[in-house]
């Protein structure tokens, strides 16, 4: 009687390992394709805030009014930022794909699981700096006399309104990632 019960616990507990590791890898495929998508809004929001620039004529051609992202520091940094976060989700790529062949793996997840949330810190530091220049751009400052350029400059202002976008996406995801990851971990 007692053998027949460590049989039906045994094989109990196989059926829920087994379908443990099937939801893992679930989580590890979802987590996969965040990534990916991730990758694509940091790596399109810094090429665009990158190669954003805006010339406009001054009562001749030879004196031009130029707005280039490289002007204010902190759209300097949101480039490096969201450069480095794509160059983190590249190397992590692999380890995603090795958490999807391996859906058991702990000690890895853990690893990505701190390195994530270093990377959504320093995508959220770059975002909110240059969210707050863009706000600056659209709407001025009359205390300060800062004035609001997107009336001039119309190209300028929407496209770095766009790679805020791209960012603040990317920052949504990282956290349904870490998220992710951290579900996997604990249904071990």
């Amino acid at each position: 009687m007692k053998g027949g019960l460590a049989i039906e616990n045994g094989e109990a507990s196989r059926a829920a390992t087994e379908r443990a590791g099937g939801v893992n890898r679930g989580l590890s495929i979802f987590d996969f394709i965040l990534r990916l998508v991730a990758l694509m809004g940091a790596l399109g929001s810094a090429i665009s805030m990158g190669t954003t620039n805006e010339t406009l004529p001054f009562f001749t051609q030879f004196i031009r009014f130029k707005a280039e992202y490289d002007d204010l520091p902190s759209f300097t940094f949101f480039v490096i930022a969201n450069s480095i976060v794509a160059g983190y989700l590249v190397l992590s790529i692999p380890l995603s794909i090795f958490h999807i062949v391996r859906s058991g793996a702990r000690g890895s997840r853990i690893i990505l699981i701190l390195l994530d949330t270093a990377m959504l810190a320093l995508l959220t530091a770059g975002a909110s700096a240059a969210a707050a220049i863009v706000y600056l751009a659209h709407k001025g400052n009359a205390r300060a006399n800062w004035f609001a350029i997107c009336q001039q400059f119309n190209s300028f202002c929407e496209r770095i309104s766009g790679s805020l976008i791209g960012s603040f996406v990317g920052i949504v995801v990282f956290i349904l990632i870490i998220l992710l990851s951290s579900v996997a971990v604990s249904r071990r």
